[in-house]
């Protein structure tokens, strides 16, 4: 596992290179192949989507279960360089590793198992690794939600959350807005009143933003990025604003669309604009996600691993098929820390309970 781990590891994947994407799309076709039926599907401008259909033991299946990964990155070509792969002090480290690669052997190492040693499993099983899962999904999406929709549950291959490996039965939403302002440009010095600020008119927009977070509901609006102005001695003709949204319900990113559109200047001579919306949806707590949890928590009881559930305040592909009504269950990969961070790691004690829970799951299912 730690040889095929550093594999996929050093096969370095960042989401806005296509071919580097596609080059480890290839690679885990190339190792699923021998137990899996193989499709690689277009992704846009983005790489390569993998879609495996895995040939496990049992004759009379019915459904399916489709397990959701992803084959990009946040790390930029070449930061092996200065974070290469490593085995020290009870952990594997390396770019990409805890998000998300090491939760892709976890699946492969416990479909092996199960063929290996001859247990039926009742479903279909299929993996689809996505590869633009780090930048929104807006290439995969589709396809994500047409397999859902014909799945009976969703198993979803994201490191669990904090060292003891907590999984993930809700998501908060994430969405992105844009706010422009339009101003009059004009000299500071000779012309001032004839001038109309963008950037004072967005500042003052700002707080009004800011104060539609909700802590109570689970709402944080982040105003993460301000631009505007040209000059100093200019009345700055534009400014904008960027501003990161996270809800834990449907209707609560509904009201904060609506209370977006609904910005209006304070200055009359001023001109908003509004761009954006919801990314991904929540994924609530459902009932059928709990008792999905709940077989995974007596799983791993008879593993000895006491298992936990979290809400995470990121999003991953699971949040669309639990929008969809489809159990999904997230946070089933690596256990360690440091996700986008320099000191991502793994626990390599966590590795074999991990890789055990998915084939337990896969047979339950």
């Amino acid at each position: 596992m730690v040889k095929l781990i550093r594999q996929f590891v050093e096969c370095e994947s960042p989401s806005d290179d296509a071919a580097a994407v596609t080059r480890f799309a290839e690679l885990v076709a190339d190792t699923v192949t021998p137990f899996a039926a193989v499709r690689t599907l277009p992704g846009g401008r983005f790489g390569k989507h993998v879609l495996c259909e895995m040939r496990l033991p049992g004759r009379n299946k019915s459904g399916r279960v489709l397990v959701l990964g992803h084959s990009d990155t946040v790390w930029p070509m070449g930061t092996l360089r200065g974070m290469p792969f490593r085995h020290v002090d009870g952990r594997l480290w390396g770019p990409g590793i805890f998000d998300m690669k090491a939760g892709i052997v976890f699946f492969l190492f416990a479909a092996q198992a199960l063929r290996e040693l001859e247990i039926p499993v009742p479903s279909k099983v299929i993996l689809q690794l996505n590869s633009d899962e780090e930048v929104g999904s807006a290439s995969s999406r589709p396809l994500t939600e047409r397999n859902a929709a014909r799945s009976k549950a969703v198993l979803v291959l994201e490191p669990g959350t904090g060292l003891s490996g907590k999984l993930k039965t809700a998501r908060k939403g994430v969405g992105h807005f844009h706010v422009t302002v339009r101003g009059k440009a004009a000299h500071a010095g000779l012309d001032f009143q004839a001038g109309a600020s963008a950037v004072l008119e967005l500042a003052r927009q700002i707080e009004r933003i800011a104060a539609f977070g909700d802590s109570d509901r689970g709402i944080t609006v982040n105003p993460g990025v301000i631009v505007g102005g040209t000059r100093a001695n200019v009345v700055a003709a534009e400014a904008r604003a960027e501003i990161d949204i996270r809800v834990m319900r449907a209707k609560d990113a509904l009201a904060l669309d609506k209370r977006f559109r609904a910005l209006r200047p304070h200055n009359p001579k001023c001109t908003i604009e509004t761009r954006g919306g919801m990314n991904r949806p929540p994924m609530e707590r459902s009932p059928a996600t709990v008792r999905l949890f709940a077989l995974a928590r007596k799983a791993a009881a008879e593993l000895g691993v006491d298992l936990e559930e979290s809400l995470s305040g990121g999003g991953s592909d699971g949040n669309f098929t639990a929008a969809l009504g489809i159990p999904t269950l997230d946070g089933l990969g690596a256990v360690g820390e440091g996700a986008h961070a320099t000191h991502e790691s793994i626990l390599l004690d966590r590795m074999a309970d991990r890789t055990a829970l998915l084939a337990k799951l896969l047979t339950a299912i």
